[in-house]
């Protein structure tokens, strides 16, 4: 992967074209905007030879690799929506009377567990998966699932009252767009809810180029700061930011996990957050 041609592209949030050395990753490593501070590999591979990584490169280890840990994943999809409110999201948008099912969209549905069980809560539930995973959530779960970006999948506009993005905005060449694109789909007040490594949390500055959201797949990392930055720039209103995660599992002693893992959400030092915003 690491091959792959790449160029410098200019800041996703604000457009700049300064920037300074933040984590050095062995052989890769990130730049910090010096105007906002939005952090980003750059240069960067350009956005068909990132869609070529899921579709071809990781392939079927992708959706093997999704398989193996799919409950895992699925348990804190369901964390992430608990702390940024879906439940009361949920309650407002079947409250209205006289109207077809409401529709959700999840962007990076992979194998669509999380899919399925929006389904079976009364969701049309309908998701975007460019790996070889939507074919499996298609044919064993029998969803509606779209093998495309969301950008190309050509939804009309106002099509969905909520829409999720779960660990993908930091695998996208152009954030920016893909957010113009959900508030273009959503309906007027409808919501985004969205999760993603916060490096502002707690254990990316403890450990630098060595945390583990630090990889070469992870074009940006955000901060709390930067993430409401570029909602707020492309027309939402963040509600909520919520952050978890102190120490990984298995690297301290339950004890002292348990400290750090309350401290950070306490402080919004958490390793990842969601957030809640709306149209």
């Amino acid at each position: 992967m690491r091959e792959e041609g790449r160029s410098p592209v200019p800041c996703a949030l604000c457009g700049g074209l300064r920037f300074k050395p933040s984590l050095s990753c062995g052989d890769f490593s990130y730049a910090r905007c010096r105007k906002c501070g939005l952090v980003q590999i750059n240069p960067q591979p350009d956005a068909l030879n990132v869609e070529r990584r899921y579709k071809d490169l990781h392939g079927n280890d992708y959706l093997a690799y999704e398989l193996e840990n799919e409950a895992a994943f699925f348990e804190l999809q369901k964390l992430a929506l608990k702390d940024s409110g879906f439940d009361r999201i949920e309650k407002q948008v079947f409250a209205r009377e006289g109207e077809e099912k409401p529709r959700i969209l999840d962007v990076g549905c992979a194998t669509g567990a999380m899919l399925e069980d929006l389904r079976n809560r009364g969701w049309q539930a309908v998701g975007v998966e460019i790996s070889p995973s939507a074919a499996y959530a298609r044919e064993k779960r029998g969803l509606e699932v779209y093998g495309s970006s969301l950008e190309n999948c050509n939804f009309p506009s106002g099509s969905f009252d909520v829409i999720l993005a779960s660990h993908l905005l930091e695998h996208l060449n152009r954030p920016e767009i893909f957010l113009r694109e959900a508030m273009r789909l959503l309906r007027p007040g409808g919501y985004a809810v969205l999760t993603t490594p916060n490096i502002g949390s707690f254990q990316a500055c403890l450990f630098g180029g060595r945390w583990r959201s630090a990889i070469f797949d992870h074009l940006y990392l955000f901060s709390k700061k930067t993430l409401k930055s570029m909602l707020v720039s492309t027309g939402f209103t963040v509600e909520k930011i919520s952050t978890w995660g102190g120490i990984a599992a298995g690297t301290a002693p339950l004890p002292l996990k348990r400290f750090a893992d309350k401290a950070v959400k306490l402080l919004g030092l958490g390793d990842v957050m969601a957030v809640r915003a709306r149209k």
